[in-house]
Formats: structure tokens, C-alpha cells, sequence
């Protein structure tokens, strides 16, 4: 019974993360299949033009994507399947809960190409946002779209270095930066250099060592980790 309600938990919290985010969810069971969020035709694809930079703004992040025309996008997400299985018919199928986290845990993510409906899932669409940011570094529209078409199918991901924001730059810019994980860099090390993330860790620490007892798991990091903070403070 505790063998299977460990798994039962887990898949639980993950429903729940994924929810909290708005990440595409296939509930279990369905086999994978389409099950799109909105009816076809339910955005208005004739403003789009090929080689748009598309934006999606989730709850905690903003999901990028390429319009390549006739109601496609291509876009880069997390995605285990691509790097275990040859077979294009399941790889093509809506990424799953458990797909997307796995790409993520092991870096592995295809760019694939989607309907609108499938890309946005319900969500507004801004058209080149960004655009403004890149001033006379935009390309042409083509070239952002074969640029896209070229790079399609499966890639390494890093949540940091290699996501779908520095897909869509490298193909409407020329250059793969990504404006969200500056800024998550920038909020990181505000909180390294803050003292009271050393006082906050040793806290925790204490904590740990008083629920959990003496113990080279407790110990060791209440020891090292508020030690590693002080120093890149």
C-alpha cells in the first residue's frame, strides 16, 4: 500500500505544479490524444503573418513560439518521448504532464510544430512583443520562419541556457537570449547577497537538526550551505 501511494502522491503534487502554471495537462488515460483547449478557428489567424514572434503569458512565465503560417507554430517544449522512442505519431500527440517534467529532468525537448489552439491552450496571444527590445535586429519574416522549419525536432533543454525564449530570439533576432532567465538570475543573486539568507538557512538548519535529529543529512548542510552563501555574498 505505501509502495503505491508514494507514486499516487507524487503524480499528484505534479497535476498540482502544473496547474498552478498552466501547463497543457492530458488527463491519464486519454492515450495522449489531441484534446485541444479551444474549438479551430477560435483565434483569429488572419492578423498573423509567417516569421511572428508569438507570446503566451502563463502564470509564472511567458511560453514563445514561431507562426509559421496555415495555422502552425513552432515551439520549443520539455519532452522525454523524443529521446526514447523513433515513432513520430506519439511524439506528435499533446505533451502529457509526466512528458514535459521528465524532458525537463533529464534536458531533453522537441521543437515541434502545433496548431495555434495547441500552442496558446486558451491563453491571449501578444504578436512581436518583443520587437521593440531588438530595435534593427529584427530579420526578415521568411528567414525567421525557415530559421524555425530548419530547427525543428529534438534538442537538449536547460531551463536556464536553452528554453523556448531563446528559440524564438535566435530565430526572429539572430541572437538566443532569454529576458526571463535574466531576470531570474538577477532575483537569485539579490537573495545570495542578502544576510538574511545566511540567517534564514542556518534557521532552517537548526530546524532540521531538532525535528530530525543528528544526522550527516541534517548536519552537513545546516554546516555548508549557509557557509557557501556567506562566501558568494
Amino acid at each position: 500500500t505505501m509502495k503505491k501511494s508514494v507514486p499516487q502522491a507524487a503524480s499528484l503534487l505534479l497535476d498540482k505544479l502544473l496547474l498552478l502554471v498552466h501547463v497543457r495537462a492530458v488527463p491519464e488515460g486519454s492515450g495522449g490524444e489531441r484534446s485541444p483547449a479551444a474549438a479551430p478557428g477560435y483565434y483569429d489567424t488572419s492578423c498573423f503573418r509567417r516569421g511572428d514572434l508569438l507570446e503566451v503569458p502563463r502564470t509564472l512565465f511567458i511560453h514563445f513560439g514561431i507562426y509559421l503560417g496555415e495555422n502552425r507554430v513552432a515551439h520549443l517544449m520539455p519532452d522525454i518521448l523524443p529521446a526514447i522512442t523513433a515513432d513520430r505519431r506519439q511524439i506528435e500527440r499533446v505533451v502529457t504532464n509526466k512528458r514535459l517534467i521528465l524532458g525537463v529532468i533529464t534536458k531533453t525537448a522537441s521543437i515541434r510544430v502545433d496548431t495555434v489552439e495547441d500552442f496558446a491552450y486558451g491563453g491571449s496571444i501578444l504578436v512581436n512583443h518583443m520587437d521593440r527590445l531588438f530595435e534593427d535586429q529584427v530579420l526578415s519574416s521568411e528567414e525567421a520562419a525557415l530559421r524555425a522549419e530548419k530547427l525543428v525536432g529534438t534538442t537538449a533543454y536547460s531551463l536556464l541556457w536553452n528554453n523556448c525564449e531563446h528559440f524564438v530570439t535566435y530565430c526572429r533576432y539572430g541572437a538566443a537570449v532569454s529576458f526571463q532567465t535574466d531576470k531570474f538570475c538577477e532575483t537569485l543573486k539579490m537573495i545570495i547577497r542578502d544576510p538574511r539568507s545566511v540567517l534564514a538557512s542556518v534557521l532552517v538548519g537548526l530546524a532540521s537538526i531538532f525535528c530530525l535529529g543528528w544526522a550527516p543529512s541534517t548536519t552537513l548542510p545546516t554546516i555548508f550551505i549557509p557557509f557557501f552563501l556567506w562566501m558568494a555574498g
